[in-house]
């Protein structure tokens, strides 16, 4: 099961209202890669900014992205790339420069490292844009569409066969054909841009790829699939609308393989059409924020199989070079290994980005608002209690005792340390989080404390009535039935649980619905298994669940996970 990242996201937002990895390339790989994506370089600072006051990870900002060290990363990443004889060419899947609409130095500063690795390595790069590389040219943008195809003349648009604005197609050895496809809404910060004349083209390109005998790859910056519960819903800025449409129509056109970005995951997802048909949507992480991935790919026409490479170094003494701040304990623990000091920076950044979260501003309510108090106690109370040491005096496993529950030992200092790793196993990606692991059960049990400890004097309608409000405010429509379907009583949980779980239940769909591939690290079908007739079955037993019916199922099935905890 994956993605428990959604219950972490939830508590902020809903509260408030193998195979062994490859290391050459077989004899009959037709073609070997790597694909990238969210490089978001940074031009240093000149000096470290600090947000806290921890010694050595103070620095992380609120989107954990190791800015400073970008540029280091990504030469890192190229070397390797270039070091790897299997390889013939890297896809980037957009968001090269963190802030490329205002910064167009940014751009001209990635460029001039592709076209170094290039004239190296001998290998070709492939770039498409992201939401943060390019825009409606204005007094906040001067990076606009001609700008960036202009930079990035020579990495996919000078192999171009056909182009349509900062979309193209390439081909890709001999047997395949790459499809490039620009996302993005220029006068949008994160939204996607998709519409009719896009998923038509994508379409109309495959066709002519299979009748010049080669497979369609696709490469975009959105994500086509969910890759966490209901990303429609919680994060609809990262999945192009009318996913699911779409992905039925790229799958019957004969796409198979599709490479995005955006979400910052490493998470493979894969899904089938009622023809019968199935695409994958590989979501790469952003290159430079933990886990520090890029994947190698490589296909053959009867498999596709992929694995996750990581940087784990860079060159400290060009960081100490272009950054003033950094102190020999830092420069240390980097260099015992990046990825862990990685891992770290994101968790601070997390619980920084987290806690701002808690403003009333950023949780979309304000003082008159019919559940302000409630919300805002809650909230507050939530975030005392992830403060709290996890164990010994004064600590949340002390408190809970009084209520009756039982938190189990860990590893873990505070709250905030189970929440934030939590969520580096949804970047990093192949986490296995089932509803009884400790950290779940870790967290379900502290946000049941702060129910339990603060909030027994509230009416158990105010609760029902709330939970109401959140789920109509979702625009949920098919579970907005459920509170009447469900008896928190006849489940033996109080009203401020059944409150908790009820709202938290459709974003742990994914828990009931694995799709069983892995993210990092595995093997699908390649382009010349047509075979669909097992698929057909599958598809239409998933399609014909009822949405409600199915949340449904999962509500009680949290609630009874709840009750055996407590």
């Amino acid at each position: 099961m994956k993605k428990i990242i959604a219950i972490i996201l939830s508590v902020t937002v809903l509260l408030s209202a193998c195979i062994v990895g490859v290391s050459a390339a077989s004899s009959d790989v037709d073609l070997a890669y790597a694909v990238a994506s969210d490089l978001h370089y940074n031009i240093p600072d000149e000096e470290l900014e600090w947000f806290s006051e921890d010694p050595i990870y103070g620095y992380a900002n609120r989107r954990a992205a190791m800015e400073n060290e970008s540029g280091l990363i990504i030469d890192e990443m190229l070397r390797q790339v270039a070091e790897n004889d299997n390889i013939e060419f890297l896809l980037v899947s957009g968001d090269l420069a963190d802030n490329g609409r205002r910064l167009i130095e940014e751009h001209q500063a990635v460029a001039e490292k592709f076209k170094n690795f290039e004239e190296t390595s001998g290998k070709q790069v492939y770039v498409i844009p992201g939401n943060h590389d390019y825009g409606l040219p204005g007094e906040y943008c001067v990076t606009g569409a001609d700008e960036f195809k202009e930079i990035y003349a020579d990495f996919g648009y000078d192999k171009a066969i056909v182009t349509d604005g900062l979309s193209y197609t390439a081909n890709l050895g001999d047997k395949y054909r790459l499809i490039a496809l620009d996302s993005n809404d220029p006068d949008k910060s994160t939204e996607d841009g998709m519409n009719d004349h896009k998923v038509e083209w994508v379409i109309e390109q495959a066709q002519k790829a299979y009748d010049e005998g080669r497979y369609p790859i696709l490469m975009l910056h959105h994500n086509l699939l969910d890759h966490l519960p209901l990303q429609r819903i919680l994060s609809h800025d990262f999945i192009i609308r009318d996913h699911i449409a779409t992905a039925n129509k790229w799958a019957d056109a004969g796409i198979k393989l599709v490479f995005s970005g955006h979400e910052h995951c490493s998470d493979a997802t894969t899904h089938t059409s009622p023809s019968g048909n199935t695409i994958s949507d590989f979501a790469t992480t952003s290159l430079t924020m933990y886990p520090l991935q890029y994947r190698y790919i490589e296909m053959s026409d009867d498999t596709i199989t992929y694995e996750a490479k990581t940087v784990d170094s860079i060159d400290t003494d060009a960081l100490l070079a272009s950054v003033d701040g950094y102190s020999d304990e830092q420069i240390a623990e980097m260099n015992k290994g990046l990825n862990a000091f990685a891992k770290q920076y994101l968790k601070n950044g997390v619980e920084y980005r987290l806690e701002r979260g808690f403003q009333d501003e950023q949780l979309g309510i304000k003082p008159g608002d019919i559940y302000y108090t409630l919300v805002r106690d809650v909230v507050d109370t939530f975030n005392d209690v992830l403060n709290m040491p996890l164990y010994g005096e004064g600590s949340a496993q002390e408190l809970a005792k009084e209520y009756n529950i039982d938190i189990p030992d860990s590893d873990y200092k505070d709250g905030w340390d189970v929440a934030t790793e939590l969520v580096s196993a949804h970047y990093a990606g192949s986490e296995d989080y089932p509803l009884y692991e400790k950290d779940v059960k870790i967290l379900f049990l502290i946000m049941s404390l702060v129910i339990k400890s603060e909030f027994d004097y509230i009416d158990d309608q105010v609760f029902y009535q709330a939970a109401a409000s959140v789920i109509a405010a979702q625009n949920i429509d098919s579970i907005s039935t459920i509170l009447d379907m469900v008896s928190a009583e006849e489940e033996g949980v109080t009203a401020g649980e059944y409150l908790l779980v009820a709202v938290a239940s459709p974003l742990l769909d994914s828990f009931a619905n694995d799709d069983g591939v892995d993210d990092n690290y595995g093997a699908i079908d390649g382009y010349a298994r047509t075979d669909t007739s097992s698929n057909i079955s599958t598809s239409l037993s998933t399609t014909a669940l009822d949405v409600a019916n199915k949340f449904y199922i999962i509500l009680r099935y949290l609630v009874k996970v709840l009750n055996l905890w407590m």
